[in-house]
């Protein structure tokens, strides 16, 4: 288990949320598959995921998206100073498409878009660190950004956040770099996929059985890909009753402890 205590240091996934048209049935599609209970809605309509009692996720709900393209789980990068970050956004070739804008008391935030067309957005933390809990089953693991071209992607991310990026040594087929932050933290990667229909910033849940969520899935209206071991974890691409894809995967006992 890992509690978030404090605002997470620049360039960190902190928080994720969902544009949804029907709130009422995402609350009962994530609540069985991940066992989260959900807050009142508050300012237009948002609600949050709780797991047990501290907020892991938000459902904003939205019309009915006119675009066939299929909605995602949004990543909210971490920053001690929205609007200073979001111009370094627009200065290394990305597009700020709302804000920066004070969210009450909670924080400041920022949505982006990188110039490869991934979305994402930045986050300040108020009384809303972000994410309360992290790296346990029903939970934010890992944020990953698939890219059908992934070097103006490494090139805007190391200047916007001062990210090293460092080869995956235990991946050498693959087209995937690690972000890290000044202190040395690794926060994700980049993976380059020339056949990528478009790039995306993916989200995976950590999850105790991953065989036994993706069935969960399946009985709550959604879909899934069949389970597969992997050199880190055993995962599924999971699809909700909306369209929005997500991972989910089980690391090694000995892992989830550390």
């Amino acid at each position: 288990m890992s509690r978030v205590t404090a605002n997470q240091p620049g360039g960190t996934p902190t928080w994720i949320d969902l544009d949804v048209p029907d709130v009422e049935r995402a609350k009962e599609f994530y609540g069985a598959v991940f066992g989260w209970e959900f807050s009142a809605p508050g300012a237009g309509g948002y609600t949050f995921a709780l797991l047990r009692g501290s907020r892991v996720a938000g459902l904003r709900p939205v019309p009915a998206p006119a675009s066939p393209r299929p909605p995602r789980w949004r990543v909210h990068l971490a920053t001690d100073d929205c609007d200073a970050t979001a111009r370094r956004v627009a200065e290394a070739g990305g597009t700020v498409t709302a804000g920066p804008l004070d969210k009450g008391e909670q924080g400041r935030s920022a949505l982006a878009v990188d110039p490869g067309g991934a979305a994402f957005g930045l986050w300040q933390g108020g009384t809303l660190l972000g994410c309360e809990l992290v790296n346990e089953p029903g939970s934010l693991v890992r944020n990953d950004l698939v890219t059908p071209d992934p070097a103006p992607a490494r090139e805007f991310y190391a200047k916007v956040f001062d990210f090293t990026l460092d080869a995956n040594q235990d991946m050498p087929d693959a087209d995937f770099t690690f972000l890290r932050r000044p202190d040395g933290h690794e926060i994700g990667g980049i993976m380059g996929v020339p056949e990528a229909p478009a790039a995306a910033w993916g989200t995976l849940f950590e999850v105790a059985d991953t065989d036994g969520t993706a069935r969960r899935a399946v009985a709550a209206g959604g879909t899934a890909g069949e389970p597969e071991d992997t050199l880190y974890v055993r995962m599924a691409g999971i699809t909700d009753p909306f369209g929005a894809v997500f991972q989910v995967g089980a690391r090694p006992p000995a892992a989830r402890a550390s």
